[in-house]
């Protein structure tokens, strides 16, 4: 599987050793090979950094700081956590516990947004969020991380005040 290839690499560099070793070079042992786990590890799981220099110009006055958090909490279940810190310094905390496979998660925390998600893990690199507040559609988000798994692209797609559909990318860096 191609992209298994490309996703252990990601994950691990360094991992393996190219080339031979020079004449009267100290032998090292090649490293373990990776276990399942880290194998399996999402590029996803980590802090992310809104990058407030690439917001899209159609979004208004940008928030003083964005942060993203996603982390295995066992049985097969993510959190993902999002502070969004306003200018007057003031945090609107979300957070939704969830199984990566599109069924129902409710919202934790502030809910003027959404009170309830759906997440999938559509591929190792693409995770797609529905969200919904009071029963209705809210957005789409579709996360994607780049080559290297140290940027991700949100693109948000949703419906403005006067009914237009419209998409936004947003840019943000790992962190840890």
């Amino acid at each position: 599987m191609a992209n298994l290839s490309l996703y252990r690499r990601l994950l691990l560099p360094g991992a393996l050793i190219l080339g031979s070793m020079a004449a009267g070079a100290v032998a090292r042992p090649e490293p373990a090979p990776p276990s399942a786990d880290a194998a399996k590890r999402s590029p996803f799981l980590g802090k992310w950094e809104l990058d407030l220099t690439r917001m899209p110009a159609t979004y208004g006055p940008p928030p003083r700081q964005v942060l993203y958090g996603f982390e295995e909490i066992g049985g097969g279940r993510w959190r993902t956590t999002v502070d969004i810190t306003a200018q007057d310094g003031s945090v609107r905390h979300m957070a939704v516990a969830y199984r990566p496979d599109g069924t129902l998660a409710v919202n934790e925390g502030e809910t003027s947004e959404a009170d309830s998600a759906a997440l999938m893990l559509a591929t190792p690199t693409v995770l797609v969020m529905n969200l919904a507040r009071n029963k209705m559609p809210g957005s789409v988000r579709v996360y994607t991380i780049a080559p290297g798994a140290a940027e991700m692209m949100e693109s948000a797609a949703a419906v403005d005040d006067k009914g237009q559909p419209f998409v936004r990318n947003f840019h943000f860096r790992r962190v840890g």
